[in-house]
């Protein structure tokens, strides 16, 4: 029998439903009350329960205006000059709010600005530069933005008001129209537009535009509504095929996009968006006609709401189960990242995660080998120290953006060359002992990893493990090949696959092969055989392996390996080849960087980044 002292228990927290990844994952929209005039192009500002909708295309160009109480919509003062696809301050109260340019055929483009005290329209200062389908942010009538447009053609500048003066301020990095906005001045956001279907976004901070993660939807002529450029929504718009109007939402928080409820009914080419990301308004827009109809987006998280947390158990009185929350690999996806600064392909990396990436060397077409080095955060690359040789399809090795190995590779001949970044600067390394390219492929980390095969030429079985300080030969792969994926923790514990077995047939290699530190042993093979794969993963029993090629097609291809065998995942959100990583993260959180979505002549600066969100599991005893 047990003794008292000897039994060990911990407090379960009870709750009355799962927990949820965010208060915005609670949101849902409910219709509200219809427009008195269906129309498209419409712009807005206010509340979910004081809000104004202005101008817009019904039959022709509007000059109408509609305030809503929450419940039902009526007439107000009309703008003086009718036109649609004009910007609005949609941060404003609805009785202070500023509509500026737009466009009224014939007569063209507008620079004419229209302030509204909560009673009347009056004209106010122009802007510099007339333009439509602007993407409209600020606070007040007399605190606004005015980002893009076309002018034509689509152009990136921006303007800034202050009551007295509108006046060009820092350019969006992307020209682009038909976008969304929101946030006050100093704070704003603008995301998506055209051309054409853009899903890149980029956060203002009253000096200049910064990237920030792109929508995972790309589309032109949604709605945006948001209290900050770290808190907003975008919903609606038109996407692929050309036209189609779409009903996704998601939210933003400053780090990521994720998708939440969708609207009531999918709407685009210029949805009505204003309020907060908690309390939001969409009205108008184009369904398969010009749209009347009103939604509100509340988020309600109940007052014992919990946010999800990895590994947390718990206990849901509502479904009378035990939870726990985990990281299930076939909910992975991948997403746009923010673009490289430099497009090149058959690059290195080192990362831990799509958030803390480092992406060095590789080739932009048809002849330069580069030496630039970025950095990511998860929202922007920054350059950092170069490397002392440029060189393409060299290894990149380690775990981290602060500490990377790049050995071998060519530059116009194969070499042997080694470097070591230390998160500051990259210093020589003592060279290989076998001068090699095209994804010698390897795992581990700066000072504990291995080399295999590759190109010398001829195609190599030749493997080399470093310790830190040199490298030395040890056991070779059982089949020689290159343009390979890899994974692993060290010198002793590594993962390789695919490759380039040619003049063998098949060509595209599936084979897979593990290290232990003594010898490589074949193991259960990919799904696709493929070259130029990209991969990465923590050990020999997590890897993950996406991209690469049959020629001459590109492929999008994701596999995961869990020690026994390897599973199909969501695909690449772009097919891309000559993959620029060998040490891309975990199974869990890893990305792509740069590469060629069709040859060698390429030179990509596409980054997509995998994610595998946290879930609520039931416990089940069997």
């Amino acid at each position: 029998m047990s003794k008292y002292k000897e039994i060990k228990g911990f407090k379960v927290q009870t709750l009355a439903s799962d927990t949820s990844p965010s208060v915005a994952s609670t949101g849902t929209w409910a219709s509200g009350g219809g427009l008195n005039t269906a129309r498209r192009r419409i712009l807005g500002s206010g509340i979910q329960t004081a809000a104004i909708a202005v101008a817009g295309y019904s039959t022709a160009a509007s000059a109408e205006a509609e305030q809503y109480d929450g419940s039902s919509w009526s007439n107000i003062t009309e703008i003086n000059t009718q036109r649609d696809s004009g910007g609005m301050s949609g941060l404003a109260p609805y009785t202070a709010t500023i509509y500026f340019g737009g466009g009224n055929s014939p007569a063209g483009n507008s620079v004419l600005s229209e302030s509204w005290n909560g009673s009347s329209w009056s004209e106010t200062h122009e802007l510099n530069t007339a333009r439509n389908i602007a993407a409209g942010m600020g606070a007040s009538n007399t605190a606004a933005l005015a980002a893009g447009g076309e002018s034509p053609p689509v152009v990136a500048i921006v303007e800034k008001y202050d009551g007295s003066s509108w006046s060009e301020v820092g350019d969006l990095n992307t020209a682009r129209a038909f976008a969304a906005g929101t946030g006050p001045n100093a704070a704003s956001i603008v995301f998506g537009g055209e051309p054409p279907f853009l899903a890149n976004a980029e956060q203002w901070n009253n000096t200049s535009w910064t990237a920030v993660p792109s929508l995972n939807s790309g589309r032109t002529g949604l709605g945006g509504s948001g209290a900050t450029s770290t808190n907003a929504l975008a919903f609606g718009g038109s996407s692929t095929p050309p036209g189609a109007a779409v009903a996704l939402t998601e939210s933003f928080d400053g780090t990521s996009w994720t998708e939440v409820a969708d609207l009531g009914t999918a709407s685009g080419s210029g949805v009505l968006g204003a309020g907060t990301s908690a309390e939001s308004i969409a009205a108008g827009g184009y369904t398969t006609t010009n749209s009347a109809l009103t939604f509100e987006w509340t988020t309600t998280p109940a007052a014992t709401f919990t946010k999800i947390n990895l590994g947390q158990v718990y206990y849901n009185s509502g479904s009378n189960a035990f939870k726990v929350t985990e990281q299930a690999i076939p909910t992975g996806t991948w997403a746009s990242g923010t673009a490289l600064n430099s497009g090149r392909n058959r690059a290195g990396s080192s990362s831990s995660s799509n958030s803390a990436a480092l992406i060095f060397g590789g080739q932009n077409p048809p002849s330069s080998y580069l030496t630039v080095t970025e950095k990511y955060n998860g929202s922007a690359w920054t350059e950092v120290s170069d490397l002392n040789v440029g060189r393409t399809s060299g290894t990149g090795t380690g775990n981290s953006q602060d500490a990377g190995l790049y050995s071998a590779g060519y530059d116009g001949t194969q070499v042997a060359n080694v470097e070591q970044w230390d998160g500051a600067s990259w210093t020589a390394k003592n060279a290989m002992n076998q001068a090699r390219s095209e994804f010698a492929a390897g795992g581990g980390t700066s000072t504990s990893s291995i080399i295999a095969g590759g190109f010398g030429p001829p195609k190599l079985t030749n493997s080399e493990s470093w310790d830190g300080t040199n490298w030395t030969e040890v056991s070779e792969l059982n089949t020689a090949r290159n343009g390979m994926g890899g994974a692993g923790s060290s010198n002793t514990n590594a993962l390789v696959y695919g490759g380039d077995v040619y003049p063998t047939s098949p060509r595209f290699s599936n084979a897979v092969e593990k290290w232990n530190g003594t010898s490589w042993t074949e193991v259960s093979e990919l799904n696709t055989g493929r070259l130029d794969v990209g991969g990465g993963g923590l050990s020999s029993t997590q890897a993950i392996a996406f991209g690469g090629a049959t020629t001459p097609n590109s492929e999008n291809e994701t596999e995961t390996w869990n020690g026994t065998s390897w599973t199909e995942q969501s695909e690449l959100v772009t097919a891309m080849r000559y993959c620029a990583n060998t040490s891309n993260g975990s199974t869990m959180s890893a990305i792509q960087s740069g590469g060629s979505s069709s040859g060698p002549s390429q030179n990509e600066t596409t980054v997509q980044e995998w994610t595998v969100p946290d879930a609520n599991k039931t416990i089940t005893v069997s």
